[in-house]
Formats: C-alpha cells, structure tokens, sequence
C-alpha cells in the first residue's frame, strides 16, 4: 500500500514492521486462517487524496477496519441494537439484534489480532489468535456467569463444542467430498490425533462430577464434593490446555503450521497501536452485545416458543461464529482440509480446554457454584460426539459420506433439544437466598 493505511503503518511503528515478513504464517491459527476469505481489500486511492494526515489516517483505518470485511452489511444491527434496548423496544428484537451483530465483530477480532501478530513475532502472535479465537463465546458465557445463569452459560459453551464437531466438520467434509469427488482428499492425522485426545481428557473431567453424582449412596448430599471435584479437574483442564499451547506455538509447531505459503506476501495494513485500540473498543462492544444477548434470552424462548436450550446450543454458536465457519468451509472446497480441520478441533478444543474450566475457577473466585456437571443428556451428547468424530478421522482420508454422517448427527441433536423444553433452574434464586443447586442444570 502507498499512502493511506501504509503511511500510518510506518508513523506508528517506524521501522518494526520488518519484524514479520512472511514469519506471520507462522504464528497465524487455522482459525484466523479461515476468516480471510471472508475479508476485502480496500483500495487505497480512495483515502490517499484527502490533504489532512490525521483525516487520511482515520479514513485509512475506516477503511481497512469496518469496510475490509464482506460483513459489513450487518455493522448496522449494532447501534440498532443499542437504540432497541435505549428505546425499550421488544427483548426478542434486542436479542436479535445483538446476535447479529456479534457475527461480524467476531471476524474482526480475528483481523485485528492478526495485524498485531505481525508486530508481535510469531510466537505471541499466535497466542493472541489462539487466545482471541473464541471471544465471543468466552464473553457471553463470562457474562453468563455474572448473572448467574449457569444454564445458559453451560448450554453456549456446549453448543460451541457441538456446531465446531458435527456442524462445521461435518459440512467442511460433505461440501469438500462433493466438489472433489476425483480426488482423494487426504489430511494430517498428527494434528487431529492432538486434538482428540485433549477433547477425551476434556470428556473425562466432564464425566467424572456426573458419574459422582450417580455413584453416591442414596440420601448423602455431594453438592459441595462435586464442587470441589470440578475445580480440582478444571485445575487439570488449564494445565493441559497451556500445555497444549506451549506444544503448538514451540516445541511441535510444524504440525500446526498451514503449507499454503505460496500466497503473495502480506504486510500490516494498520499499525500496531490503532489495531489494539480497535481490539480493545471491539471487545467492549461484543461485551455489551453480550450482555443484551444473556439478559433478553429468556424472553425470545417465550416469545418465539423455542426452548432456551435449542437458542443457546443450536442458534447462538451457528450465528456468532458464521464467519470463522464460513471460511472452514471454503477451504474444505479447495482441498485444503487441514485448514477446515485447524478451524473446527481447534476451536473445539480451546472451548472445552479453556472456556469452561476458566468459567469454573472465574465462578470460584466470584463464589459462584459453577460446576462441570452437564447432566446426563448434555454430557452424553458431548461423549457420542467425540467418539463419532474420533472414528471419522481415524485413517486420514475423506470423503462426503462421512460429512452426511456427522450433519445428521447434528440434526438429530438439534432435533433432541428443540423439543426439551424442561425450564432451567432459578440459577440466580440459589445463589441469592444460599440455597444448593442441583447438580445438573436440567431434570
């Protein structure tokens, strides 16, 4: 880029975007991968005219930050959905809103770690990404948290797991089978052996409350030791999934890193301090989207008569993350199955590793009894879903069968919680007047 977006590149940042070059590959995630193709270029000529420096520098960003995506269509369900809560207009309509308008910020996190990561160094860069991957859903459910609607918070972060497995696997290998039925398509078993066996540890420490419960004599209260159990495995969850960081981005990097480095090289197109200033006011804004999202939820179930279940484990994972699934998709079109694997294990991964056992150690230090416990259905899900998608990867082939196999896994768990309208507990009662909550979050 001349002028524009380069020029304020180079001001901010003097020499040091030299720093990257085309090392950023290495520190860029399967799941920032896939939300390129989902972003434009801006030409430069439109901003390069304007006389003033700091105009053209804001114009720049603009330009590159709210108008370089194909989302940009939904930016406006934003401040509608702001003057939707100012106004008192219908909560159903709010949460509409809002999850709309999550979709495309979602993207643009992904962006603008992106531009910070080729400052940073690959290392950092890729911790970033990793870290920023799934930040919307970590909000929502950290904001689940604070109201204490444990339900809902343990019902998004399930939903993630399932729609990265069944949903956007599953579509990667159906949509890629179809469109190259005369090759086969082949794909690096050594990432997705990693990641299944995080998601098996992750399975077990989910297990183990439930099993708990079900194991103790009848009439003994285990509120407090399942409790106590969930903490001490989600000790093990985070310890395992720094672990796993430090494995991809150090030691065993080359199993991570995507080959499609043949691309044009790419440079920073804002700098270093006006991508954290955009990151930091995008996190605010999807966390007050987040906030809309969780406190209206309840509302939209009764008002368009779906179950709190169905919206938060089928609608708000599909909706949020469009793009980065979007993308997978794509690339699973063009043979590049490694990526659309990166995108789906990898987020799975990060969710069941990362979000939920943070959700837990955040809720103890709030005093917020937050457990792994995800009852009996919900947990059983999560362990027929593991076990399908284990033995679908296992010969490092594909073709469109096995992607109808995991979709109609999908459907019929869809199907599952759109007719279990069991009503959620009182999370906020129990924890208001000091009652023990049950173990599990539905009958």
């Amino acid at each position: 880029m001349d002028s524009g977006s380069g020029e304020l590149s180079h001001m901010e940042n003097g020499d040091s975007k030299a720093l990257m070059g085309k090392e950023l590959w290495n520190g860029r995630t399967a799941q920032s991968m896939s939300t390129l193709l989902m972003r434009k270029k801006s030409d430069p000529m439109l901003v390069s005219r304007v006389r003033f420096q700091m105009l053209r520098q804001l114009l720049a960003n603009l330009q590159e930050v709210i108008l370089g995506t194909k989302l940009a269509v939904l930016f406006p369900a934003i401040p509608l959905a702001i003057a939707a809560d100012f106004y008192k207009f219908g909560r159903p309509w709010i949460f509409a809103l809002s999850l709309l308008g999550l979709t495309p910020l979602a993207e643009r996190v992904s962006f603008l770690t992106e531009q910070i990561a080729y400052y940073t160094g690959p290392t950092v860069g890729g911790l970033l990404n990793a870290t920023c991957g799934n930040a919307t859903e970590l909000i929502i459910a950290l904001f689940a948290l604070y109201q204490s609607k444990i339900h809902v918070l343990k019902y998004s972060l399930l939903g993630s797991i399932l729609s990265n497995l069944l949903l956007v696997l599953g579509t990667s290998l159906l949509c890629g089978g179809l469109a190259n039925l005369k090759k086969e398509q082949r794909y690096d078993r050594k990432q997705a052996d990693v990641n299944s066996l995080l998601l098996l540890l992750g399975l077990l420490c989910h297990m183990l409350p439930l099993m708990f419960r079900y194991a103790a004599a009848p009439g003994i209260f285990i509120a407090d030791s399942t409790l106590q159990l969930s903490r001490a495995s989600s000790i093990v969850m985070l310890v395992a999934y720094i672990g796993y960081i430090f494995f991809q981005l150090k030691t065993h990097r080359q199993i991570f890193e995507s080959q499609e480095e043949d691309e044009d090289e790419e440079k920073a197109v804002i700098g270093f301090w006006s991508a954290f200033s955009w990151l930091v006011g995008m996190t605010l804004i999807i966390a007050l989207l987040s906030e809309y999202v969780v406190g209206t939820i309840e509302a939209a179930s009764e008002s368009w008569g779906i179950s709190i279940s169905f919206i938060s484990i089928i609608l708000i994972p599909i909706v949020g993350n469009a793009a980065e699934h979007a993308g997978a998709i794509i690339f699973a079109f063009k043979n590049k199955l490694d990526i659309s694997l990166g995108v789906a294990l990898g987020s799975a991964t990060q969710i069941s590793m990362f979000a939920v056992p943070l959700c837990v150690v955040v809720g103890w230090v709030m005093r917020i009894q937050m457990d792994l416990d995800f009852s009996l259905l919900e947990t059983g899900c999560l362990a027929l879903t593991i076990i399908v998608v284990a033995f679908t990867l296992q010969d490092g082939t594909s073709h469109y069968m096995k992607g109808i196999v995991l979709c109609l896994c999908y459907t019929a768990i869809a199907a599952c919680f759109f007719v279990h309208k069991i009503p959620a507990p009182l999370d906020q009662t129990n924890v208001n007047v000091g009652l023990k909550p049950s173990s599990g979050f539905s009958a």
